[in-house]
């Protein structure tokens, strides 16, 4: 992705913007754990909050034990990571014996994947404080597109000043209007090395009026229109797996998704793991018992749940890859 000196300037003014309106503020310190390198997540975040007059702490992705021990050291206001990886970090501060209430840590900004409503319960909980979503793509500029607001936490606002956005049906290319789901499209107003007309950004949403500010607001990404997987005629999301498993109170909130072909049938695994704490002699049975119900019950597929033991499962130093689709292997 190109960018010129004022294209710089511009994508830190928007990312300063933005982490103003998730409550951060000059003079607070910010630790950046999403990728530096070729990864427009790690310099967007910096910029910005250089732009802001914040401190940053450059942590990028990675070095998990490290990660804490940065936190404990340099004590960050604002953390901005992907949802997934701050999983990670939280199982680490568990392991440390570290009390989160007693972090100053008071605001997580997170992004470059889609994520729900109870994961943001879920972060907000565990590690006493606020959890926002901050979107954006490489090819229309990078993170800082849109911020969810602080006051209302009510999905990303758009910086229609600087990006037009639309949605239209993904199979037609109609424009709907706002309210209705679609995919988001985007025409950058004011990118100078790689502008874009149109860009077709794959993820489904929908326009919703401004509320903190005046600028129109998208709701939760509820997936792609190039990701969802089609399940005996059925349309399913991660997204909406991974609202099951967070509802299943012994269960962590790590899952994978393997999806391949027993004859002409297409069959559906979920693995997921026990939280430390959950104990008892049939605890593996009856959670899966009760998550395979909750995902037949609301999203309408049979599938076979392998329930895990606490820290088992693989994590993610960046994006999480939670789904294997092995019917065309």
């Amino acid at each position: 992705v190109g960018y010129t000196q004022s294209d710089i300037e511009t994508w830190a003014d928007i990312v300063a913007r933005s982490i103003r309106a998730g409550g951060g503020s000059a003079g607070d310190k910010i630790h950046i754990a999403y990728g530096y390198g070729l990864f427009t997540g790690g310099l967007g975040a910096h910029y910005g909050a250089e732009r802001l007059g914040c401190t940053v702490i450059p942590m990028s992705g990675g070095q998990t034990e490290k990660q804490v021990q940065l936190i404990k050291d340099f004590e960050p206001d604002i953390i901005m990571v992907t949802p997934s990886y701050m999983l990670n970090i939280a199982d680490e501060i568990d392991r440390q014996g570290i009390d989160p209430k007693k972090l100053p840590l008071r605001l997580g900004i997170f992004g470059a994947e889609p994520w729900t409503n109870e994961m943001r319960t879920e972060l907000e909980d565990r590690l006493d404080i606020q959890a926002l979503d901050i979107y954006g793509l490489s090819e229309v500029m990078g993170p800082g597109v849109g911020m969810e607001c602080l006051e209302t936490k009510d999905g990303p606002t758009i910086w229609e000043d600087h990006f037009y956005p639309e949605i239209i049906n993904p199979e037609t290319g109609e424009v709907l209007p706002d309210g209705e789901y679609g995919e988001l499209v985007f025409t950058s107003l004011t990118k100078v090395a790689m502008p874009v007309l149109r860009y077709r950004t794959r993820d489904l949403t929908r326009l919703l009026p401004g509320t903190a500010r005046p600028m129109r607001r998208i709701d939760k990404i509820t997936g792609r229109s190039d990701d969802m997987l089609i399940i005996r005629g059925v349309n399913v999301f991660p997204t909406q797996i991974e609202e099951q498993v967070l509802k299943c109170r012994a269960l962590a909130p790590h899952y994978e998704i393997e999806v391949y072909k027993k004859g002409n049938l297409d069959c559906v695994d979920v693995r997921v793991e026990l939280k430390a704490d959950a104990k008892g002699a049939d605890i593996k049975e009856n959670t899966a018992k009760e998550l395979a119900h909750h995902i037949k019950s609301y999203i309408g597929i049979s599938t076979k749940i392998q329930v895990q033991d606490a820290g088992t499962m693989s994590r993610s130093e960046g994006k999480a890859k939670r789904v294997f689709d092995r019917r065309k292997d």
